[in-house]
């Protein structure tokens, strides 16, 4: 699929209200491959250690096939958002919505970042837990790396490692007031990311070589309703994975008007197809590695003997490598959330004093939203659970329901019919794939 973006860099020049962009009055300078960094860093995060686990649920063929069909159309949401912003000059996602539904439209895309980011954020905590100390499925405990190198103590406990990598690493980076200051650890983390993969693709090839690798499953199987009903849980699961639209704008905004490939449609098309490629080749091999025994966290299966020379040490360079990806987004992903729950609380009352001129405001906010995700990871079970009910709700919202509605409304006549046929495909499949997912978990959960 190829779309065509159109350029909004010649708005950015435009004055710009500070109820806008209450973080900052007018960001600029970010390059187009810090800008890349940064949205893939959006992208590639938590979400790819379930991916191996839908294809489990899916089969090999649909699983795939579902991975690259998100992904075209998550680039098709996120062109209407950049092109449906020209018309009325509009800087945030915040804004668009409030320009075609007014300030009901506003409130629900603020709520729906705030939530899905909260989960996101609460997700990466509980997978660093489940990394660095242990997590416990279906009664068999998987060791974490600390308690495999130390043994059981409290400090190798999951709460006190959380705490004290939120103090020493979380908190500096969650100080900074520009996205594109993240610019250095979203590309570490991307390096990470890619590391990661690489180990896991050696491996599988390795053991595939060596024929001990069972034959994949290539499609579910489905044997009565309640199974039929079980796949569509593993939509949510992709749904979580792309939703990145919250950071879409701030990146433009700060994107160099001189930087050579500076509109954000070149930025979104490199990064989904960045993101996609990691995406399918995880799911994949994470998939043929394990097989049936592939768990929801897929890091959590690197705990055992894989069967080949090392294995400790790729374990521990496999788990290490993506807890560290990890804990370089979280930043990424709390810069929105601060961003959004400013907006929702203060934008009526201190609309004059952006964010970042109100290092108090700044600072309550932080902290109380740190203190939120780090109750949420001690408190929630799993990732899957927070991936189902995320991504069926507010991911799916803003991803897939929002966008297509704004170019429904189509405020200033700008809408193609093709936009218009996009859109009633993206929210029909969108509600419909969701209900079924969430009747489905709630069902689950109840039994």
């Amino acid at each position: 699929m190829s779309l065509d973006f159109k350029n909004v860099s010649e708005i950015r020049d435009q004055p710009i209200e500070e109820a806008r962009t209450p973080l900052l009055a007018k960001p600029k300078g970010a390059s187009f491959h810090g800008s890349v960094f940064n949205l893939s860093g959006s992208v590639i995060g938590s979400g790819i250690m379930s991916l191996p686990a839908t294809l489990n649920v899916l089969g090999l063929v649909p699983g795939v096939a579902l991975i690259i069909v998100a992904a075209l159309l998550t680039e098709a949401s996120i062109e209407m958002l950049v092109r449906f912003s020209k018309p009325g000059s509009v800087f945030s996602y915040g804004d668009l919505m409030a320009d075609a539904f007014g300030k009901i439209g506003k409130f629900l895309v603020q709520i729906s970042v705030i939530i899905n980011n909260i989960g996101v954020l609460i997700v990466f905590m509980i997978i660093i837990e489940d990394v660095l100390s242990g997590m416990t499925s279906s009664g068999v405990h998987h060791a974490g790396v600390l308690e495999e190198w130390f043994g059981e103590h409290w400090w190798t406990g999951r709460a006190f490692v959380l705490l004290l990598i939120t103090v020493v690493v979380f908190v500096p980076l969650i100080c900074f007031k520009r996205i594109d200051s993240l610019r250095i650890t979203s590309a570490i983390s991307i390096a990470l990311a890619v590391l990661f993969l690489v180990v896991l693709i050696g491996i599988t090839v390795y053991k595939l070589v060596r024929g001990s690798i069972e034959t994949p499953k290539w499609f579910p199987s489905v044997t009565n309703w309640t199974s039929f009903f079980n796949l569509f849980t593993a939509v949510p699961i992709i749904v979580f994975a792309y939703v990145c639209h919250y950071n879409v704008h701030t990146i433009e905004n700060e994107l160099e008007d001189s930087a050579p490939h500076s509109r954000i449609g070149a930025v979104v098309r490199t990064s989904v197809a960045l993101c996609c490629t990691v995406y399918v080749m995880t799911g994949l091999f994470g998939f043929l590695l394990f097989g049936n025994s592939t768990l929801s966290d897929l890091l959590s299966n690197f705990d055992a003997d894989l069967g080949i020379p090392h294995s400790s040490f790729f374990n521990n360079l496999v788990r290490l490598s993506y807890a560290g990806h990890i804990i370089l987004v979280y930043p990424v992903a709390f810069f929105p959330l601060r961003l959004n729950l400013d907006g929702l609380l203060f934008s009526s009352t201190t609309s004059s004093t952006p964010l970042a001129s109100d290092n108090k405001r700044f600072a309550l906010l932080s902290a109380g939203l740190v203190g939120i995700t780090l109750l949420g990871a001690i408190f929630i079970p799993n990732i899957w659970v927070a991936f189902e009910f995320t991504g069926a709700t507010v991911g799916n919202l803003i991803a897939f329901i929002f966008p297509p509605c704004i170019g429904l409304k189509d405020r200033h006549g700008i809408s193609t019919k093709k936009d218009k046929i996009v859109s009633v495909f993206m929210i029909v499949a969108a509600v419909f794939s969701n209900v079924v997912a969430i009747y489905s978990d709630t069902y689950s959960l109840l039994s």
